[in-house]
């Protein structure tokens, strides 16, 4: 099977997402694991080998089974009420109690069977209307059968997963306001893009994607060095990174100035690689050390701490002389590594500084928590003209400002200030319907196009005069078509 084709088999060492009816949690598929998703826990082992897309069931032991398809038997009439008004919840009408389920449980029954069993014993299943009855159905289905599809991520699967869980690390970008960005920025194979996110590599990942190992992306980043804690949950192969590169936006100033040097670099990005690595999937702790805090400044601290404690325990042992021997070998090579890793960073900033310094790029994404103003100002200046830009911004208040600042500018045309606007529907037999629950605000984009700008045309005075001139030339061209 091609790689990510349809039919793609499940490896290890994959990353692959879990999804339970609306719910979804990005895992890497590894041996002897233990995973707990939606409350139940399991091990990813049998899954491997199976296609992408199987549902499989949790059996005893956290087993994995790929799920038999079994024919649903709506044959007979089911006998069902017309309406609902008699039926009272007391909390009796099931004679099933807790213990009962849990012997069931214990036996190693079926979710489907003991499913059956507590319709069976509900005195009231049978008054309930035809919808209350499926909806009853499927609510206990969800409790007792635990089953799990796998399916290959996707920007469609990731996006859905991270405005679920985790909206705040995607400054709530919602799902199909990433896709008028990238239908906007007109991301496609063969590219030149500049793309500033702070959305945990999400809307990063979905350039990538898009591009398809094709063209090449510059990445500015805030801080240390760039986080890409969803662009790994993509799982995508390694070649797609060869052409990333990083920019860090401190830089950004002294680069357009011309004053730009590799001396001063950003603090030591290693220690987030490793805490990157790690946070395959979303949790807590792990991003927000690296972005608050100022990269390198407490882990630092933390290892000294360590070091003098491990120095203070190996005296009393007398094994001095040996241990500061080791000690100073370590520390050569760890001087070593650093040097070399320094130099291969300071060997990429200066090849991502060149690909800027060509002012060619072919497009602009911004999505971050700054203020869009100032980044756009700058960054605008490394696009080429008559390409397209996208800021995304949680709030439209900013954009505001950035729109009336860019059309003073000028530089720019048909600049757009937009929000989606996002329904979902049940589509269901007898019963479609908007769902209840609507999302509430997916963020603003502002979009436009660069054009060459003239420097001439930024001074206000100038500017004024344009605009009385315009219409006069519209209206020749006007008597020019009626001769």
């Amino acid at each position: 099977a091609m790689e990510g084709g349809p039919g793609a088999r499940i490896r290890e060492g994959d990353c692959a997402v879990l999804k339970r009816d609306e719910v979804f949690k990005a895992v890497s598929v590894l041996r002897r694991r233990k995973i707990i998703f939606e409350k139940q826990w399991f091990y990813l082992d049998n899954a491997i080998g199976h296609t992408y897309g199987t549902t499989f069931e949790v059996t005893s032991g956290g087993n994995l089974q790929p799920k038999q398809e079994v024919e649903e038997t709506t044959t007979e009439t089911k006998e069902a009420g017309t309406d609902n008004r008699n039926i009272v919840d007391d909390g009796k009408s099931q004679k099933l109690t807790h213990d009962d389920i849990k012997a069931l449980k214990d036996k190693g029954i079926k979710g489907q069977e003991i499913v059956q069993q507590l319709i069976e014993n509900s005195t009231t299943f049978r008054d309930k209307t035809e919808f209350a009855q499926d909806k009853y159905i499927k609510k206990k289905k969800k409790k007792y059968e635990a089953v799990i599809t796998i399916v290959k991520p996707s920007t469609r699967i990731l996006s859905t997963m991270y405005y679920a869980r985790e909206p705040g690390k995607i400054n709530h970008l919602r799902y199909d306001t990433l896709a008028q960005m990238l239908t906007l920025g007109n991301i496609h194979a063969g590219n030149k893009m500049i793309v500033l996110e702070t959305c945990a590599g999400l809307v990063l990942g979905a350039v990538m994607e898009r591009m398809g190992g094709y063209g090449s992306i510059i990445q500015m980043y805030p801080g240390g060095g760039p986080v890409r804690a969803a662009t790994s949950c993509f799982g995508f192969p390694k070649p797609f990174f060869d052409n990333l590169h990083e920019f860090p936006l401190s830089k950004v100033h002294s680069l357009l100035s011309g004053t730009f040097t590799t001396e001063t670099l950003p603090a030591d990005p290693e220690d987030n690689a490793l805490l990157e690595e790690e946070s395959n999937g979303l949790s807590e702790e792990k991003q927000t050390s690296l972005q608050e805090t100022e990269e390198e400044s407490v882990p630092e601290a933390v290892m000294e701490i360590n070091q003098t404690e491990e120095q203070e325990t190996m005296d009393i042992n007398a094994e001095d002389v040996e241990f500061k021997e080791t000690k100073e070998k370590e520390n050569k090579e760890n001087v070593r590594e650093k040097q070399i890793k320094q130099w291969e960073r300071r060997k990429k900033l200066i090849e991502a500084a060149a690909l800027l310094r060509e002012k060619n790029a072919d497009g602009l994404i911004v999505a971050s928590k700054f203020h869009p103003t100032p980044l756009l100002l700058s960054l605008l200046e490394f696009v080429a003209p008559s390409r397209p830009f996208v800021v995304y911004c949680q709030y439209k208040e900013p954009l505001l400002e950035c729109y009336t600042k860019l059309r003073e500018r000028g530089g720019v045309i048909n600049l757009k200030l937009s929000e989606t606007w996002l329904r979902n529907y049940q589509v269901l037999p007898d019963r479609s319907h908007p769902k209840l629950t609507m999302s509430g605000g997916g963020g603003y984009l502002l979009s436009g196009i660069t054009v060459v700008l003239d420097k001439g045309r930024s001074d206000p005075s100038n500017s004024e005069a344009l605009k009385v001139e315009e219409p006069s030339s519209k209206r020749c061209k006007l008597q020019d078509l009626h001769c």
